[in-house]
């Protein structure tokens, strides 16, 4: 049920300068998904009665992928003035001005925080009845974040940015992750009294805890249970410390749902991925996007697939695939590339450097090797031959190829679209169809053998064959 006295406030305002990227920061992927759309999930898991996201730094682009990874967020606009407080003013502004409980405050670059642990940030704010409640973390090396500073009886006194801390703080192990949970009415009278007049002339969130400190309210600091909860991404050194924690607690979850992962270091599985029981993902293999892999199948080895369904039995061996259908039975590769709107239909096969687009194979058909397929549909039970391409574009527009059931074709046919063959036909090897085939026709083209004696001794003389040639003619 929704907390109607919960509100989520996620701070996605910041450039992101130290990830180089024309990207914005919290837009770069984890899993398949935005680090932001990480944020909004585990916000959501809260059942907080609003989230508002603030934005500034590429503001449209942000605010477009908040709105799409979550369309009830609310946006606020953070002005000229840097900081974090700043930041949560506008958020303030954005929620209804009746709204009297707990604001959560999050940050929209920090990925792998779960909604447990807010949770239980939350709890303790509540049990404490506490003006505000700060998720702190110990670290081996605290550079660059804020310390928490407690008093002599252990309770927190203040937090202090590494740019305006000294030695002896600096020396503080244990640091501000960034999340708070304030109630709201005092958060609000706080902030009007927060200056920018520091060292980095930002209007500082973290003020606000000395402020209530001195104002006699009450504040706390919960560790959390491990400290890569609250690593924030702020390089793309970190975003791939990030992904591979990530990455190993999914592969470790499908793992304990019942899927075989041999060799779990090498095969990485977005987060949007679903996967049966009794399935097989083997060394070497990414599954991105949408892609299902249904009970029984084997996918891999050195496979990609992405927004590719796979269904039960099915064996996806060395293959590339997007936007693909793999049907129940089905056999695909080794050296495969499945490009989009390919349908491969129960039992049936895409062989050895086989490339197929928009396509459909019916239920037992096969392709076996060597064959560029693209914009043809194939019925039930034919057999393609190697080496044949659907020669699919005239050079402006891209025409189809329909080929029937139970057809037989040669190797290194040329199918020259639009073409259509009927079921139960066949081809012989070598030909170029530009006509169409009847049910049960046999399309060949007629062009006489001619075997020209005495070649190879007039036109390569001196040769190796041409000795050969002479050498087997006096025999």
């Amino acid at each position: 049920m929704t907390d109607p006295q919960l509100a989520v406030i996620v701070l996605a305002a910041g450039q992101g300068t130290r990830m180089k990227s024309r990207t914005p920061k919290v837009l770069h992927r984890l899993a398949g998904v935005p680090l932001i759309g990480h944020v909004l999930a585990t916000a959501r898991a809260l059942d907080p009665a609003h989230v508002v996201a603030v934005v500034r730094h590429e503001r449209d682009t942000v605010a477009a992928a908040i709105s799409e990874l979550d369309a009830d967020a609310l946006i606020a606009d953070q002005d000229e003035i840097p900081g974090t407080g700043r930041a949560v003013e506008a958020a303030l502004d954005a929620l209804p001005a009746d709204f009297a409980g707990d604001v959560l405050v999050v940050s929209g670059d920090v990925p792998l925080l779960d909604a447990d642990t807010l949770a239980q940030l939350i709890a303790e704010h509540r049990s404490r009845a506490a003006a505000a409640t700060v998720l702190s973390a110990v670290l081996d090396d605290a550079t660059g974040y804020g310390r928490i500073v407690r008093s002599t009886t252990g309770d927190l006194d203040r937090i202090v940015e590494q740019k305006d801390a000294t030695d002896d703080e600096r020396a503080i192990t244990e640091v501000n992750s960034g999340t708070y949970v304030f109630s709201v009415a005092p958060l609000r009278s706080s902030l009007a009294l927060v200056s920018t007049d520091n060292a980095a002339q930002e209007k500082y969130l973290t003020d606000v805890i000395g402020l209530l400190r001195g104002d006699g309210q009450g504040v706390a600091a919960l560790p959390a249970g491990q400290s890569w909860l609250v690593a924030g991404v702020n390089d793309r050194v970190q975003l791939a410390d990030a992904a591979l924690r990530l990455n190993q607690m999914i592969v470790r979850g499908w793992q304990l749902a019942g899927v075989t992962i041999s060799d779990p270091a090498s095969v990485w599985i977005d987060r949007t991925v679903a996967l049966a029981a009794d399935s097989e993902v083997l060394p070497g293999t990414q599954l991105k996007g949408a892609t299902t892999i249904a009970a029984g199948a084997v996918v891999g080895p050195d496979s990609t697939l992405t927004d590719t369904e796979v269904g039960a039995d099915a064996r996806v061996s060395r293959t590339d695939a997007t936007l693909a259908v793999i049907g129940a039975g089905a056999s695909v590769g080794p050296f495969a590339y499945l490009r989009p709107g390919t349908v491969v239909g129960e039992k049936g096969k895409i062989g050895t450097f086989v490339e197929t687009k928009n396509t459909t194979l019916g239920a037992g058909s096969k392709v076996p090797h060597l064959s560029y397929i693209g914009d043809t549909t194939v019925g039930e039970g034919s057999n393609i031959g190697a080496g044949t391409i659907t020669a699919n574009y005239d050079g402006v527009d891209k025409h189809r190829t329909a080929v029937g059931s139970h057809v037989r074709t040669g190797s290194h046919n040329v199918f020259v679209a639009p073409v259509r063959i009927g079921d139960g036909a066949y081809s012989g090897a070598g030909t170029v169809i530009r006509k169409d085939v009847g049910p049960g026709e046999l399309a060949v083209n007629v062009a006489p053998q001619r075997n020209l004696a005495g070649w190879v001794e007039k036109n390569r003389p001196g040769t190796a064959a041409a000795e050969a040639a002479a050498a087997a003619a006096d025999e």
